[in-house]
């Protein structure tokens, strides 16, 4: 490991870095005369970073070494999570789509069957929804949580859904395939821990003024439980243009998925907040390398509750999934779809 120390450190500072290097069983030894360029030399563990991270007359940490953290790629080989008759990552890619919120069974019920009919492999639907105003529509809750275990029972196809507090986790796991992580919540660390002790596969959404180094920490709390199950999602940072509701980081997919191991997708929805730019972003995620959507999808955008402007019909999604199709198969990625058993249940 190699660490750059702060200018003119004194020698209180100085001395409790290296105390912990040799606590943790490094050599260290010096690079440069004025003490600044520290190598430590030793097995390192995915918590040593941290450790040193929180020293004081510590100012960067130049090489892990060995000390890499749980996402690193770190020469490990693609993670492949499988949720249901969905993949994703190793050359596989899966949709996600559906409703913002469960609003009504009938609705939830045509909705599951268009996106499955249209390439989805996986229904997204919110039982709990967090919002801005306290006023504004939350979700069914518990009986949206119950509608979703109905419609998978009915059509056979996986639920992903958001959990928002540690003490639904047991609740929502009853139903869910995949659990969901929103952006509000992405450094929820007790709710994080939860998941990740839990086991099913976790969905994890960047936060919209988070880093990608944040989104990979956060990411580090559900691994470091045992759980490794866990999909990144880019879904766009706040930016100071209103034209669009976010702006979607594609350099952020190209770039975790050369630093991570761990599969991405892109959520083009909530980056455009309107139905129109929802396809061109989407084609733009596939393109940089993201291993699949979550789409907003509803029959009738006009009568949801939440989001409608950025959700897109099933004839517009279906589009998306050839677009999918087309743009993974010039890199060898093949696109994972429904099987007919499924679609004719």
């Amino acid at each position: 490991m190699l660490l750059r120390l702060r200018k003119a450190l004194p020698p209180e500072q100085l001395q409790a870095v290296l105390e912990l290097a040799r606590e943790l069983g490094y050599r260290p030894s010096f690079l440069d005369e004025r003490k600044e360029l520290l190598r430590l030399e030793g097995l390192g563990r995915p918590e040593h970073r941290s450790r040193f991270e929180d020293l004081v007359g510590v100012s960067a940490i130049l090489d892990a070494g060995t000390a890499t953290e749980l996402h690193e790629r770190a020469g490990r080989p693609d993670t492949v999570v499988t949720v249901g008759e969905a993949r994703f990552g190793g050359g596989s890619v899966s949709l996600i789509a559906g409703p913002c919120a469960v609003e009504s069974w009938p609705r939830l019920l045509e909705t599951a069957r268009e996106v499955q009919r249209h390439g989805a492999t996986l229904l997204r639907g919110g039982a709990w929804k967090p919002r801005s105003s306290p006023y504004s529509f939350q979700g069914m809750k518990q009986e949206g949580l119950e509608l979703l275990a109905r419609v998978r029972a009915e059509t056979g196809i996986g639920i992903v859904t958001e959990v928002l507090d540690p003490r639904d986790v047991e609740a929502v796991g009853a139903v869910a395939d995949m659990f969901q992580i929103g952006a509000r919540s992405m450094q929820n660390a007790p709710l994080l821990v939860e998941v990740g002790k839990y086991g099913k596969p976790v969905l994890l959404k960047r936060a919209f003024s988070a880093t990608i180094r944040e989104l990979c920490l956060a990411a580090e709390f559900v691994l470091a439980q045992g759980n490794r199950d866990v999909i990144l999602c880019e879904r766009g940072v706040r930016g100071f243009d209103p034209t669009t509701r976010n702006l979607l980081d594609v350099g952020a997919v190209a770039h975790l998925k050369r630093a991570t191991h761990l599969p991405v997708i892109v959520d083009p929805s909530h980056a455009a907040g309107r139905s129109d730019l929802v396809r061109p972003l989407a084609r733009a995620g596939i393109a940089a390398g993201a291993d699949g959507l979550i789409v907003e999808v509803h029959p009738d955008p006009s009568e949801v509750h939440s989001d409608g402007s950025q959700a897109v019909t099933p004839e517009t999604f279906g589009q998306i999934a050839a677009d999918t199709r087309a743009i993974a198969a010039l890199d060898s990625r093949r696109l994972i779809e429904p099987s007919l058993s499924s679609i004719e249940r």
